[in-house]
């Protein structure tokens, strides 16, 4: 919250700025009304300065308004989502710092334009409305944009690991165990391993662990596998090792408080990624694989079982890797899940390096195509016994030129029954991408024309459409509604 003198500032200086605009007068004229300077006049409208009680009523007869009407903190409701929004925590919650920006700059931006800035507000506020935007999706979509603004990759963070590695005696080359870690947690940190508690309570069941910071104590879910195990342990090791004290306390994640929880989620999962999947062993194996021309869907596979991590650990490390050591920075990351026998499926995680790719999630409600790889390995995994399913397809979006190279994992969800989930990554098929990719070309590769959602979708005869493409149908109707009220214009206008 802002302290009640700077808040007391700002909000003097948006009333006089307004009572002054509201009077068709400029600085320079309330200047020679008032006989104050026109820089002073500037600083209290900005909110840098509060009048003297003498300057006050001076103000106030050169306006014509009420002294208490000029000193009351009460906005009118042109401005009262301002003060609102200023009275609130939203400026501390927003990481500002993250993207270059100042607080004191977006206070300048709101004293400089406040109408236009309420409007923008108000509308942000009411589209989060609309789409039911909690403080949580908030937090998360400004951490995705903080990704996407780096690439997704963090060199600080890579260091670290590289000196935690030196320090702890760990063979970056070979796979890393639990075993190793779980001595690293209980001898150097203190930790207590505890695997019975959490299957005592079936309302935990959703929860892979709990840290107990009183105690140390790590409460872990019986039923994970060693992969898992492994990226819990290397998390909890970052936590420790790189000092971090605002942070969450169960995984998955129940909700944040604070917008640095979110941030040290992520730094701690990063180093988790970078000590299980190692930068050097990883970009060499890359190397070589892209120097084929066919591609051998064993070769990929073969590479992501070098290394004690879960498929969505895999993809989420080439996110890291493949933008820095390939300048392949036109991709996207996405998680699905599907629930056996259901008609949806639930875009839960995306991030696009550079820009925008295809797909998207929305929030509409719409049916996503079903021709993407990321739900057609979904769709198999639910009818076969396997417990990890691939595929990768060249993806040719009906209403653009783009086309994209996708990989796509499907595994079963360990902690839901009958549930599934995919994970894939997709790279924009670029001069730069076939040059480097050997295999991008490989006529072996499936080719599928793709939409994004069924209501926006242009492909004719799609027999996996779930619904008629309604909103192209909608554009269509009022394009010929457009045409014929021109052609009438045309006719009667001569």
């Amino acid at each position: 919250m802002m302290i009640e003198e700077e808040y007391v500032r700002l909000i003097f200086g948006l009333k006089l700025k307004q009572i002054r605009t509201e009077k068709n007068l400029s600085l320079f004229g309330l200047s020679k009304l008032s006989g104050l300077s026109k820089s002073y006049l500037n600083e209290i409208e900005k909110g840098k300065k509060y009048p003297k009680t003498d300057k006050i009523v001076v103000l106030s007869e050169a306006l014509d308004v009420p002294y208490d009407q000029l000193v009351s903190i009460k906005l009118d409701k042109n401005l009262a989502p301002i003060g609102d929004i200023l009275q609130s925590k939203i400026l501390k919650e927003i990481p500002l710092d993250l993207f270059g920006i100042q607080e004191r700059d977006l206070i300048d931006i709101i004293a400089e334009a406040p109408a236009k800035v309420n409007a923008f507000i108000s509308t942000i506020i009411e589209i989060a409305q609309n789409y039911n935007l909690s403080r949580e999706s908030f937090f998360l979509a400004s951490l995705r944009s903080y990704q996407e603004a780096n690439n997704n990759y963090f060199d600080d963070i890579e260091k670290q690991v590289e000196k935690f590695a030196k320090a702890y005696q760990i063979d970056l080359n070979s796979p890393i165990s639990s075993k190793e870690l779980e001595e690293i947690l209980i001898e150097e940190y203190q930790y207590a391993i505890n695997e019975e508690e959490l299957d005592k309570h079936k309302e935990l069941n959703n929860l892979r662990c709990v840290f107990v910071p009183k105690t140390k104590t790590l409460l872990l879910d019986n039923d994970i596998d060693e992969a898992q195990r492994t990226f819990i342990y290397a998390k909890e090791i970052a936590y420790n090792f790189l000092e971090i004290q605002e942070r969450l306390y169960t995984f998955s994640w129940i909700k944040f408080k604070s917008f640095d929880e979110v941030l040290n989620n992520f730094y701690a999962s990063y180093f988790a990624g970078a000590l299980i999947i190692p930068r050097k062993p990883l970009v060499n194996e890359l190397e070589a694989f892209f120097q084929r021309k066919t591609f051998k869907p064993k070769a990929f596979l073969k590479i992501m079982e070098q290394f004690n991590a879960s498929p969505e650990s895999f993809y989420q490390r080439l996110t890291n890797i493949l933008p820095k050591d390939f300048n392949f920075k036109d991709l996207f990351f996405l998680r699905f899940t599907h629930k056996k026998g259901d008609v949806k499926f639930h875009l839960k995680k995306e991030l696009h390096i550079t820009h925008q790719q295809s797909p998207q999630a929305n929030e509409t409600n719409e049916h996503y195509c079903r021709r993407w790889i990321s739900i057609k390995t979904l769709k198999e995994i639910t009818k076969s016994e396997a417990l990890h399913v691939f595929d990768v397809q060249i993806s040719d979006y009906a209403d653009s030129d783009n086309q994209y190279l996708v990989f796509s994992s499907a595994t079963e969800d360990p902690f839901k029954e009958h549930y599934y989930r995919s994970i894939s990554i997709g790279f924009l098929m670029t001069p730069h991408l076939k040059r480097k990719m050997g295999f991008a070309e490989d006529k072996s590769i499936k080719r599928t024309i793709v939409g994004v959602t069924c209501e926006t979708c242009p492909v004719a005869e799609c027999t996996e459409r779930m619904t008629p493409p309604i909103r192209i149908e909608r554009r269509s109707k009022h394009k010929k509604t457009a045409q014929v009220v021109e052609e009438l214009m045309d006719r009667f206008g001569s």
